[in-house]
């Protein structure tokens, strides 16, 4: 019997507590001689003769994103970004009440390689063939919101990432030019962690306030993934408050080049950033992004999902802290 096998009414009670979190993906593909059809991959799990997509339990010091990062490419050593968020399903384990986060994972041609002990074998399949296999039911959910999102051209996207910079020194004890104040100790922290996190979305470049702060926070990541940084001026707190428009029409040149990026401002410039981002989603999609001071916490982390061919239409909104100690 799979592990995940119910041992309770599907339906979780209003409040009960999650006992288990765990996190993974769909990977998906088009057909390569029929580029209309969508294919999806199942995994085959030994121990449970079970099969389902690549998941697993939560470590502790990960964000959900990580996790499922991690996953993804420890079972059939896959290292591509998370695309879109699928709904997470809820059921019931030996443990109590199980939660499983996934997002769409786009293999984009990517040799798997299944890790032989967890997985022995996968199967790229149409999502109705994989609908009957799936061995828990409730995996259906998530896969029909990625065929949805097929029809509909919102499953092929690239990120845009907003992030704002970890906590810096208080200002009240820094009496040199702002633009040099640095991240506290808790901030340098964090920075590691934006870093981790960024991981799952792997941005290939980065457009930054020039200030230490900023620049501070985006630098384990850079570092670690080789990414272009780009500093602009429009970006400090100083320029956003003398030209917002300037700060606005950067933000509206992340679009250009239809490329993962991700920008680091400061608080002050958020309020800007997230006006000019809402006029490129729905009204559901806007009522995502936050509308209040402080806007986002030092270091959290706003993810756009802009459906590929369209330029302009952010098709899914995240928000994400890193992990704090």
């Amino acid at each position: 019997m799979s592990s995940d096998a119910l041992v309770a009414d599907q339906a979780d009670q209003p409040g009960e507590e999650v006992s288990v979190t765990a996190a993974g993906a769909i990977p998906w593909r088009l057909n390569s001689v029929n580029k209309d059809q969508l294919e999806v991959l199942l995994i085959h799990r030994p121990r449970y003769d079970d099969w389902s997509w690549p998941k697993g339990k939560i470590d502790d010091g990960e964000t959900i994103p990580e996790c499922a990062v991690r996953e993804v490419e420890e079972e059939i050593g896959l290292t591509a970004p998370l695309g879109i968020p699928l709904p997470p399903i809820h059921y019931h384990v030996a443990a109590g009440l199980k939660v499983v986060h996934y997002w769409a994972v786009d293999v984009d041609g990517a040799v798997l390689i299944p890790d032989g002990t967890e997985v022995d074998s996968v199967m790229w399949c149409p999502p109705e063939k994989a609908a009957r296999l799936l061995s828990n039911p409730s995996d259906i959910e998530p896969l029909q919101h990625l065929v949805n999102a097929h029809d509909r051209g919102e499953l092929a996207t690239w990120p845009l990432l907003i992030v704002r910079h970890a906590k810096a020194k208080p200002r009240s004890s820094w009496s040199k030019a702002e633009g040099d104040r640095p991240l506290a100790a808790t901030g340098m922290r964090q920075a590691q962690s934006v870093g981790r996190l960024l991981q799952a979305w792997k941005p290939a470049r980065i457009v930054s306030s020039p200030w230490l702060r900023c620049v501070a926070t985006i630098a384990p990541y850079a570092k670690a993934a080789d990414a272009k940084v780009k500093l602009n001026e429009a970006l400090t707190e100083h320029r956003h408050s003398r030209s917002p428009h300037k700060t606005a029409a950067v933000v509206e040149g992340l679009f250009d080049k239809q490329r993962a990026v991700a920008l680091c401002t400061h608080r002050p410039a958020l309020p800007t950033v997230l006006k000019q981002l809402a006029k490129h989603m729905n009204s559901r999609l806007r009522d995502l992004l936050p509308s209040s001071d402080p806007f986002l916490a030092p270091g959290e982390i706003v993810v756009c999902h802009v459906a590929r061919g369209s330029k302009k239409k952010v098709v899914a909104v995240e928000r994400f802290k890193p992990f704090d100690d």
